[in-house]
This record gives structure tokens, C-alpha cells and sequence, in this order.
């Protein structure tokens, strides 16, 4: 199966083109990674067509998309989502949606209680917290100050907040497109509808409508 992997959760604006083989191996035949927090809408776009180019195919040739439905802030987040919709309507292909640290862990190949971290802005973070692959608390956003890490044997996600806590780090910063595809994997061979698109974004956007009797 040939997937079209999108994520905007993050700073780093990933794509990718990813063979999932019947025996659940997950490989990259082409990635983009540019870290870039403001720009996710003009390059999103280009950089899917350059792993394409890559990987010496076409949108046609693509079976589904998978996107990382965060949590992350809201008009990245939205970008990559939207962008991922677009292409699997267009194309009229299936989109699946993943939890970014999920795909983050993925990638994480230590068999111990791991502790994913995220910037959430506002001097807050995005957190999960797995076994091996799986996992067993969150999504989460609160002050990394709040963060319980009792019981959690390492940490991976953005290199600042991650050395914020007495744990070692695992090199893995942001989703890839071997670890969204990774982590839905099993959806993805067992021919299930995708669930609805829904973005995480955990808590309400900076920017909102004021009620009319403020105008």
C-alpha cells in the first residue's frame, strides 16, 4: 500500500510518501522535514509534491493519506489537516487520522514507559505518556511544572521541554512519516472505515469571535 503521510502538529512540517507491505513493514520511499512554525500553508503543499517527485510517482498512484491529527496548535494543525482531506477527496481515497505523539513514539523502538512532550505554547505542553507503543495516558496540555513523570523510564519530543525533566532523551523531536503511517498501521491493513477527521487541539484558539454586545 502506497500512503501520502502529512503532519503540521509540530514546528516541523513533514511529508512523505510510505509502503506499508502486507507483513505490517513500514517504509519511506521519499521524506520532507523543514522546520518552519509560520510557514506551514505556503510550503506544505510543495513539499508534498517533492516527495512525490521523489519517490518517481504521482497523486494517482497513492492509496490512502494519513495525517497527524495532533495535538497541536490550531492554524498548523488546521493546514496539514485540511491539506490532507483535500488530496484523499480529490483523489477519492480514504484520510486517517493520528495522534502526532503517537506517530513520535512509533519511532521509539526502546521497550520502556516513555514519556512524549510537545510545545503547546503558552509555556505549556502537549503530553502523552506509552508503554513500548501503546498508549495509556493521554493526550494531554498543562505546565510542564504539573507534569507527573513518576513511573515514566525516558522521554522523546521537543528538545527543550524534553530537557526539562530528569529523563533520558530519545533523538526523536517530531512525527515522521514512517511513524504516522506506523502508528495506524493495523487500522490501515484491515481495510476499516477511517474515523471521522477530528483535530486535537485540547484547548480553545487564541483568536475568537467577541459576543455581539462587545462590538
Amino acid at each position: 500500500m502506497i500512503l501520502l503521510a502529512i503532519d503540521t502538529a509540530t514546528p516541523v512540517v513533514t511529508t512523505g510518501v510510505v509502503e506499508l507491505a502486507a507483513d505490517g513493514t513500514v517504509r519511506a520511499l521519499a521524506s520532507r522535514a523543514t522546520t518552519n512554525p509560520r510557514g506551514h500553508a505556503e510550503i506544505l503543499t510543495p513539499l508534498i509534491l517533492e516527495s512525490l517527485a521523489e519517490a518517481g510517482l504521482r497523486p494517482a498512484d497513492l492509496e490512502a493519506v494519513v495525517v497527524g491529527a495532533g495535538p497541536g496548535p490550531f492554524t498548523g494543525l488546521r493546514v496539514g489537516m485540511a491539506t490532507a482531506a483535500a488530496f484523499a477527496d480529490a483523489l477519492g481515497i480514504a484520510v486517517h487520522g493520528t495522534c502526532s505523539l503517537d506517530a513520535i513514539a512509533f519511532d521509539v523502538t526502546a521497550d520502556r514507559e516513555l514519556l512524549v512532550v510537545t510545545d503547546a505554547r503558552r509555556r505549556e505542553v502537549y503530553w502523552a505518556r506509552y508503554s513500548g507503543r501503546r498508549r495509556i495516558d493521554g493526550p494531554h496540555v498543562c505546565k510542564p511544572a504539573d507534569l507527573d513523570v513518576a513511573g515514566a523510564e525516558l522521554i522523546a519530543g521537543s528538545p527543550a521541554h524534553a530537557a526539562g525533566f530528569d529523563l533520558p532523551v530519545a533523538s526523536i523531536e517530531s512525527p515522521s512519516p514512517v511513524g504516522l503511517v506506523g502508528s495506524v498501521a493495523a487500522a490501515l491493513q484491515s481495510g476499516a472505515e477511517p474515523e471521522p477527521l477530528v483535530p486535537l487541539y485540547l484547548r480553545r484558539p487564541d483568536a475568537v469571535e467577541r459576543p455581539a454586545a462587545a462590538r
